[in-house]
């Protein structure tokens, strides 16, 4: 009997409908090649709402959400509405409420797509940030003393939890092992080979400086990883130094875990040598609950209902979707056809400037699948 997902889409905002049509267009597309069901159920949330009624969530959205097997997310951000209003509303909201506390960012360069990188292709670039998502200076934990005064004070606290800290790291390293290639990972040196590691986990952290913070990560790093996960290899970076490795030699990781102020400074550096948002998608997961996938671009109001924005790095939030969903022969697909549609049926991911429609491109991706 097939297996039917129910899943909750959220166009939201400037051109989200128009890339979460077309994502959808690619994962029923391999429904029906791959012999599942999936249902949709539509949602409006995001700036026409707000402007309208004033509501960013109604009460009853959170729990209604958590029914769901999935949440697709186009995008989120409105030119009328205040910038925080609608991303804490909705993003934050969901990701703290439906306690998505993985954020999941893929970085792999696909043929045909241009890389800022010189001498760096597709073999060179192919990681995961695995970014703890629901601490951090993101609990909201601070305030104001003497605001608007020349004595004013701010304080936001970076707070992390022993439990938080460890389900992060835990995710990271199952994540590792079930990345395993058919080939043992190349950066793995000839006697880790030998010993059968899997590949390569690195924690990115600041121990140097934020000594409090980082040492509880990577004393749970080590404890953990010499307890449960022995075939996988541990290293360890600041983030300061992560940034200049990705630009010089990217092809040395295989999966980061990290904080989440510094996931998400290092997933929007990820996303540029990757080609750019054009491509980049990413996943709030909770591997116990309903997870929300997404394209990391905005919402690009200019070029709302012109047809022209580039999908596909929402059409990579579906194959996300569908490999957390348990369906990874069907997300293969998905991201096979795209490398297809990148190597050989557009001119660019740039809005305006791939040389076929938004339509077409989720039409392309469609038939390849």
């Amino acid at each position: 009997m097939a297996n039917t997902y129910n899943i909750a889409l959220i166009g939201g905002d400037g051109t989200g409908p128009e890339v979460a049509r077309e994502a959808r267009k690619a994962v029923e597309a391999a429904g029906a090649r791959f012999n599942f069901k999936t249902h949709f159920v539509a949602y409006d949330f995001g700036g026409e709402r707000y402007l309208k009624t004033g509501e960013v969530l109604p009460d009853s959205a959170v729990d209604e959400l958590r029914r769901h097997d999935a949440i697709l997310l186009g995008a989120i951000g409105h030119p009328d509405v205040k910038p925080g209003i609608l991303e804490k509303g909705i993003l934050l909201r969901l990701r703290f409420e439906l306690d998505q506390y993985i954020n999941l960012r893929p970085v792999k360069l696909y043929p045909g797509v241009a890389c800022p990188l010189a001498d760096k292709g597709p073999e060179d670039i192919d990681f995961v940030v695995v970014r703890e998502n629901t601490e951090d200076m993101y609990c909201g934990m601070g305030g104001f003393s003497h605001r608007g005064t020349a004595d004013e004070v701010a304080v936001q606290t970076a707070m992390y939890t022993r439990m938080g800290v460890e389900r992060a790291l835990r995710y990271a390293f199952e994540y590792t092992q079930r990345r395993r290639q058919p080939r043992p990972w190349k950066g793995l040196s000839a006697a880790d080979k030998q010993a059968g590691k899997v590949g390569q986990l690195t924690l990115v952290g600041k121990t140097n400086v934020l000594t409090y913070v980082y040492d509880l990560w990577e004393r749970a790093f080590h404890e953990i990883g010499e307890a449960a996960y022995p075939d996988v290899k541990r290293d360890y970076n600041h983030v300061d130094a992560c940034c200049m490795w990705f630009v010089k030699n990217p092809e040395w990781y295989d999966v980061i875990v990290t904080g989440n102020m510094f996931g998400d400074i290092i997933t929007d550096l990820g996303a540029m040598i990757q080609g750019g948002m054009g491509i980049a998608a990413g996943g709030n997961i909770n591997p116990e609950g309903v997870s929300m996938f997404e394209p990391i671009g905005g919402s690009a109001p200019k070029y709302t209902g012109r047809n022209v924005i580039n999908p596909l790095a929402a059409v990579c939030a579906g194959a996300m979707m569908l490999d957390t969903l348990g369906e990874r022969e069907a997300a293969a697909a998905v991201e096979k056809a795209v490398m297809d549609v990148t190597a050989h049926c557009i001119k660019s991911l740039s809005a305006g400037r791939m040389g076929r429609s938004t339509t077409e491109v989720g039409d392309l991706v469609a038939e390849r699948v």
